[in-house]
């Protein structure tokens, strides 16, 4: 198995791998900007693999809660399979 990673906040209901519209919506409502934050931090490429960018968007996350001295941003974690994981990657990255 492997582990698809997303940076998203305490008060977020929705589920960012499963109800993506619903929680980027209340995501950007509410001024937090998670997607952004990661565009900005992550060093993400089509020339690496879905595993180079996983570990990449990780290291952002991580990056981004150890600063966060408010108190509100968490990693949400989703066990799949190595072939959803470089699906995920390829339509993220891209």
């Amino acid at each position: 198995m492997a582990k698809l990673v997303a940076l998203t906040t305490y008060d977020n209901p929705h589920d960012p791998f499963d109800d993506f519209k619903k929680w980027y919506m209340f995501d950007n409502d509410h001024g937090y900007n998670c997607c952004g934050q990661l565009a900005d931090r992550a060093r993400t490429s089509e020339a690496l693999t879905p595993g180079e960018n996983a570990e990449a968007l990780e290291e952002a996350i991580d990056n981004i809660i150890k600063h966060d001295f408010v108190g509100i941003y968490r990693k949400a974690t989703k066990e799949v399979t190595p072939e959803e994981m470089e699906e995920y990657y390829m339509e993220t990255v891209s």
